[in-house]
């Protein structure tokens, strides 16, 4: 299976922003060159019609990132569900979608997909990989680096969404993120930076209403929640409540690998399809 030229990048993850015009011309030049190519596998193309081809973001830290482990299954290719990678192309989306840290594993991205295509037939899904293990949800503002993952969270979700839109239309925005914010302090302004992020994704990516589905931390046993959890759980279903267009997923039932913080693999499974039904509700709901 080929992949498909997307746009030109890499910074210390391996994606480098169009900071240099230079740069950003050769990656034109690049992507002609490869439009004249051999043509890709159908079933792995990106679509002519930029309305048949939907962009969902994937925004926040470990937990969507995705830590589980990956076996033969994940790393199969599904047919019309693509990622943009790394190099700046689109490749069939496979576990681990994400690269922020050598850990990255399964995450919830392909079971949304396999669900979201039973309801929209004839569509490709392009996922674009942003999320930062470990990142705080102060990470997450124009300009911000973190060190963990030697990245700019926020301003690298903007510059890869850019890129992948030139191809698409972005349908939604996928956010789990919370766990680094369970701290004394940090809980208490959640609230408010998490108000601040939906609206701010949705100026910068001039995305109006765009659905914004945000998960649960999660509910281990044998990791109960302190204060600042709750403060945080609180947190992210206040703002739903307040905020249009915004749906929440419950991590209720679901099991953690023995670290008690990260989703194992059916878990992760499960968790795609609670987003994918949250994500329905909204998408039903007229503007």
């Amino acid at each position: 299976m080929k992949t498909t030229h997307a746009g030109i990048g890499s910074n210390a993850c391996g994606f480098v922003p169009f900071r240099n015009l230079a740069l950003a011309a050769l990656g034109v030049l690049a992507g002609a060159v490869f439009a004249n190519a051999a043509e890709p596998d159908a079933d792995f193309a990106v679509p002519a019609n930029k309305a048949a081809f939907h962009i969902f973001l994937l925004a926040g830290q470990s937990n969507m990132s995705g830590r589980g482990e990956v076996g033969p299954a994940d790393k199969k290719p599904i047919p019309h569900v693509l990622a943009l990678g790394k190099d700046g192309a689109w490749h069939p989306a496979v576990d681990p979608i994400h690269w922020d840290k050598h850990i990255a594993g399964v995450g919830l991205a392909r079971w949304f997909a396999i669900a979201y295509l039973k309801d929209h037939p004839g569509v490709t899904i392009g996922f674009v990989p942003a999320a930062c293990g470990g990142s705080p949800i102060s990470a997450w503002k124009p300009g911000a680096y973190f060190e963990a993952t030697k990245s700019h969270p926020y301003d690298d979700a903007i510059q890869r969404t850019r890129v992948a839109l030139e191809n698409g239309t972005l349908k939604g925005i996928l956010w789990h993120q919370g766990e680094a914010d369970c701290h004394p302090g940090l809980s208490d302004a959640y609230a408010g930076a998490l108000t601040e992020l939906i609206a701010r994704f949705r100026r910068d990516l001039e995305a109006g209403d765009v659905p914004f589905v945000l998960g649960e931390i999660g509910r281990f046993e044998a990791a109960p929640w302190g204060e600042d959890a709750l403060k945080v759980y609180q947190a992210q279903r206040a703002v739903v409540a307040a905020t249009a267009h915004t749906a929440f997923v419950s991590s209720e039932g679901l099991t953690s690998k023995p670290d008690n913080i990260h989703f194992n693999t059916a878990s992760q499974h499960e968790l795609g399809r609670r987003y994918y039904t949250a994500f329905r509700k909204l998408e039903l709901v007229p503007n």
